[in-house]
C-alpha cells in the first residue's frame, strides 16, 4: 500500500527554483519505493506575491485543516517558512501531528539584503519556526554547523541533492560555436544573488550570458549592456547553455547549496565561485571547479580544468541518495 507524504510549501509548482526542483526530482524515486508526495501549495488558495520578493507567495489558507485531513498523509513535511508553512505548523502543533521541516534558503541573509531587516530578528523567527520539528533537513554539512551555531537545538540533518542526467549531459556541447570564451551564469535575477559581480567581472574577449529572470533583470540590463540576457530556460535548452559554457560562474554568497552548480558539472562545465557556503560543499577544488575571493581569478583557473574530469566528479550527486536521506528522516 502506497504511503502518502504531505509536503506543505509556499512555492507554486511551476516556479523555477531549487525548492521546487528538489521535490519534483524526489517524486519518481518515492513512487518506486512505495511513497507518494502530495502537495499543499499557494495555488490551492487565494494568494498574491510577497512585496519585494515575488518568489514567496502569501496565501490565505481557508479550510487548510480540511485539506490536510483529506490528504490523509502518513508523514508530514513543511518545506518553507512562509505564511502557508506557518499556518500548517500551527495546525500540526494544535492537533498533535508530528512533522519535520527543511531549511532550503539562507532566509535571514536574503531578507536583510532585500529589505534591510536585521539578521538577529529573522534568525529568532527561523529558530522558532523549526523549534518543534522532529528533524530539520538542510543542504550540506556547512549548513548543519551554521544552524547549530545559530542556536538550533533539535536534530539537524545534512540532505544532499542530485541532477537529472538524462537532461544535463556533456554531449549538448558543440565546440565549433566557441570562437571566444563563453561564461554563463544561471540564476533567479534578484539582488540577493550578487549578480553584479558576474556582470561587472572583467574577462577580456569573453561572452557573458545571464540565464534567468526576475525583478532585478531590467536594472542589470541597463547597467551592463555587454551581458547577454536570455531569460528563463528549462530542460534541454538550459542544458545546452551549461554545456556550451567554458566556465559556469556562480557569484552568490548566500546559497545553502546551488543546484545550478551540479547541473553545470554534469554537462562537463567547471564552476568558478567564491569560497562561501554552497560552493564549499559542492565544488571539489581543482577537479570540478575553483573557488577564489577574486571571481575573475577563479574563472581564469577554471579554463585549465579537464571537462571529462569535471563530469566524472559530478557523479557523486544523486537524487536516489537524496530520496533515501529524506525517507530515513521522516517522522
Amino acid at each position: 500500500m502506497t504511503k502518502k507524504i504531505l509536503i506543505v510549501t509556499d512555492n507554486l509548482p511551476d516556479q523555477i527554483n531549487g525548492v521546487v526542483t528538489t521535490y519534483k526530482n524526489l517524486e519518481a524515486h518515492a513512487l518506486l519505493d512505495g511513497y507518494q508526495l502530495v502537495y499543499i501549495d499557494p495555488g490551492q488558495f487565494p494568494h498574491r506575491d510577497c512585496p519585494g520578493y515575488n518568489e514567496v507567495k502569501i496565501a490565505y489558507p481557508r479550510a487548510l485543516r480540511k485539506k490536510i485531513e483529506e490528504v490523509g498523509a502518513d508523514h508530514y513535511h513543511i518545506a518553507t517558512e512562509g505564511p502557508l508553512g506557518v499556518s500548517a505548523r500551527h495546525l500540526f502543533e494544535r492537533d498533535g501531528i508530528r512533522y519535520n521541516t527543511a531549511y532550503h534558503t539562507r532566509f535571514p541573509e536574503g531578507i536583510k539584503k532585500l529589505v534591510g531587516v536585521p539578521e538577529f530578528i529573522t534568525w529568532a523567527y527561523v529558530r522558532w519556526f523549526h523549534k518543534h520539528s522532529g528533524k530539520v533537513l538542510t543542504t550540506t554539512d556547512t549548513m548543519v554547523n551554521e544552524l547549530i551555531d545559530q542556536g538550533f537545538d533539535g536534530t539537524v540533518i545534512s540532505w544532499t541533492r542530485g541532477v537529472d542526467r538524462e537532461v544535463f549531459r556533456p554531449d549538448w556541447r558543440d565546440p565549433k560555436e566557441n570562437d571566444r570564451p563563453i561564461l554563463v551564469c544561471v540564476s533567479r535575477v534578484s539582488k540577493e544573488k550578487n549578480l553584479d559581480d558576474f556582470c561587472a567581472m572583467e574577462y577580456p574577449g569573453a561572452r557573458k550570458i545571464m540565464v534567468g529572470d526576475g525583478p532585478y533583470r531590467k536594472e542589470l540590463q541597463q547597467k551592463y549592456p555587454d551581458v547577454e540576457f536570455v531569460g528563463f530556460k528549462t530542460g534541454q535548452a538550459l542544458a545546452e547553455y551549461y554545456a556550451q559554457a567554458d566556465v559556469f560562474v556562480f557569484p552568490s554568497k548566500w546559497e545553502t547549496f546551488g543546484l545550478v552548480m551540479i547541473e553545470a558539472m554534469a554537462c562537463g562545465t567547471p564552476v568558478a565561485a567564491y569560497p562561501a557556503p554552497g560552493p564549499l560543499d559542492v565544488i571539489d577544488p581543482g577537479v570540478t571547479g575553483i573557488m577564489d575571493e577574486n571571481l575573475a581569478t577563479a574563472t581564469y583557473k577554471c579554463m585549465g580544468l579537464d571537462r571529462e574530469t569535471v563530469w566524472q566528479g559530478s557523479q557523486r550527486w544523486s537524487w536516489q541518495l537524496a530520496w533515501e536521506i529524506f525517507r530515513a528522516n521522516l517522522v
